[in-house]
């Protein structure tokens, strides 16, 4: 009898990871995130394996050779389709393919996956190995630390210790608990306390395990502080709402080069956009990913609303970007030398 093709538990541990975020880690949202940062681990939204399955793969899949290491999210519950997405996945390229069990919303939770899945750690261990059977590529888990009113360090605990036992290896755990009721999932976002304790005594207690730590985590300064207690960070809205953090994450988080100052980032993704125009992409697709690129810099708002007005018209181009990037001044060499000082201060 020959073994199980089982995927490798995970390969070595990426510091730094942008979180799946609906309607925002898109493809051209990945893309432009890469052109910041060659190391950071990306993520698409979470895609369901009902659309894996029965939609437009193109659509829901596609992503440019550029994006990697790109991470695959899927939501679901059982496990022969799960199986045959994560194969899918494999077949498409992706480097990881994650479990969402962390999504609080309605809508996933009457998918029975997401965040209700807490409850089913059993259930979860199950879905984790017949994904892992059916791949070669690294199977993780995204998890909350507990829902509603079970016990956060127990239930967390007897999660990934569950799970684990199916051969899962990474995990990442956003440090708050998921109320099911009652909290919208922006509220989940933001109400229930942060427990970054539990998360770092997790990968304490299971030093076997690659442990990365997710929830209200905004600066790289945060991230070098709990990479001292745990593999891995990953920030979600920070990293959208001010993504140039990402252009020196190389560099402090992973022994590698500074990112390309603000103007560079946008000649580099010119052409991308030529390119994606002349398959039909309409210019705000990508464009409405890079709005808060001069975030903090005088002329910011105006790159902005330039943007905002002008992307959408029709026959709008890559011109507009070049506009709206000209409202902001572009730092002399010496101003971009005593940044750098001050940064690294």
């Amino acid at each position: 009898m020959t073994a199980p093709n089982l995927a490798p538990a995970s390969g070595p541990a990426i510091p730094l990871s942008v979180a799946p975020m609906m309607d925002w880690t898109d493809r051209h949202c990945r893309y432009f995130h890469r052109l910041l940062s060659r190391s950071t681990l990306l993520y698409t939204e979470m895609v369901t394996t009902g659309a894996v399955l029965h939609g437009d793969r193109e659509r829901l899949l596609g992503f440019d050779a550029a994006e990697h290491p790109v991470a695959l999210q899927l939501g679901g519950s059982d496990p022969a389709d799960l199986a045959a997405c994560a194969r899918i996945a494999e077949e498409w390229g992706y480097d990881e393919v994650n479990l969402n069990v962390g999504c609080p919303s309605d809508r996933v939770q009457s998918g029975r996956f997401g965040a209700c899945l807490m409850a089913e750690p059993e259930l979860v261990a199950r879905l984790v190995g017949a994904m892992r059977e059916a791949v070669s590529i690294p199977v993780t888990v995204k998890s909350r630390i507990a829902i509603d009113e079970m016990e956060e360090w127990p239930t967390l605990d007897h999660f990934i210790r569950t799970v684990s036992a199916a051969g899962c290896t990474h995990f990442i755990v956003h440090a708050r608990k998921a109320w099911l009721k009652g909290l919208s999932p922006k509220d989940n976002r933001d109400i229930p306390p942060l427990r970054y304790d539990l998360v770092h005594r997790l990968k304490a207690d299971y030093p076997h395990l690659t442990i990365a730590i997710n929830g209200g985590i905004r600066t790289l300064d945060e991230a070098e502080a709990h990479l001292g207690k745990v593999d891995s960070v990953m920030i979600g809205r920070a990293a959208y709402e001010t993504p140039y953090l990402l252009a020196d994450a190389d560099r402090r988080l992973m022994g590698g080069q500074p990112g390309p100052d603000r103007h560079a980032v946008i000649e580099a993704v010119l052409p991308y956009i030529e390119a994606r125009m002349a398959r039909g992409t309409p210019l705000s697709s990508i464009t409405r990913h890079m709005l808060g690129l001069f975030q903090g810099l005088p002329g910011a708002r105006a790159y902005r609303r330039h943007i905002a007005e002008n992307a959408h018209r029709p026959g709008a181009g890559p011109e507009v970007l070049e506009r709206a990037a000209s409202l902001v001044r572009r730092r002399t060499t010496d101003e971009a030398a005593d940044e750098a000082v001050e940064e690294a201060a």
